[in-house]
């Protein structure tokens, strides 16, 4: 009993010391390929997926995406209690339940993954995105974040998302493109920024208008785009 005691604690050390050198690695080198990107390869799915550095990435995106998916992620350390708060009280209240998940919290996900819903699966979510808030400053997140996000099938990352819903390369974006990529940002397989309905033009907009007044504090990630 003893000795199965001890090998499990072996392994157990062995996947914290396996998790926290591939934490390590995407610190300083860019996440050739992530566990969604494998699934849907395995599906037949061809994959785009190419990496810009920080300073390739347009501050438009930056703003855009800040704006729609997580206004304090300068403010938090991975875990947006306050959105948190609001999204229980939202549920209390009978309403659809609304999505609290920062942007550490999606690019933990992303980067070391599957997409499966459980509690386990969420468990290991939490886990990663201490380490990467740990481990990474808040620009490598959301840089990390906007080079991996699926936004479309086979498209992922902003330079692919550019390419595909406008036709050049993303440091051309203009606001109101980077608003409509990230209107779609909750459902890009369902959605479209090349062609947007009525609801995403509206979401883009409110986007655009909140960029406009600077309500996402982006103080931490004044490196991308310089």
């Amino acid at each position: 009993m003893a000795g199965t005691f001890k090998w499990i604690l072996r392994i157990l050390a062995g996947l914290v010391v396996l998790s926290l050198l591939g934490v390590v690695a995407y610190r300083f080198v860019p996440a050739p390929v992530t566990p969604l990107m494998l699934l849907r390869a395995v599906e037949g799915e061809p994959i785009h997926a190419p990496w810009l550095a920080a300073r390739d990435i347009p501050t438009t995106i930056v703003d855009a995406v800040l704006t729609s998916e997580d206004q304090r992620f300068c403010q938090h350390h991975g875990f947006d209690f306050h959105e948190i708060d609001k999204a229980l009280a939202a549920e209390e209240d009978g309403k659809r339940l609304r999505g609290a998940s920062t942007i550490s919290q999606q690019t933990a996900r992303d980067l070391y993954l599957l997409p499966v819903r459980s509690f386990v699966r969420k468990g290991f979510e939490a886990y990663f995105t201490v380490l990467i808030e740990a481990l990474w400053p808040k620009a490598r997140i959301a840089q990390a974040y906007l080079n991996t996000v699926e936004w479309g099938p086979g498209i992922y990352g902003v330079e692919a998302a550019s390419e595909y819903a406008f036709h050049h390369p993303a440091k051309r974006l203009s606001a109101h493109e980077a608003a409509l990529l990230a209107a779609i940002l909750p459902n890009p397989r369902r959605w479209s920024a090349a062609a947007p309905t009525a609801y995403i033009r509206e979401r883009a907009q409110i986007i655009l208008d909140r960029m406009g007044r600077h309500e996402a504090d982006t103080a931490c990630v004044k490196s991308l785009g310089d």
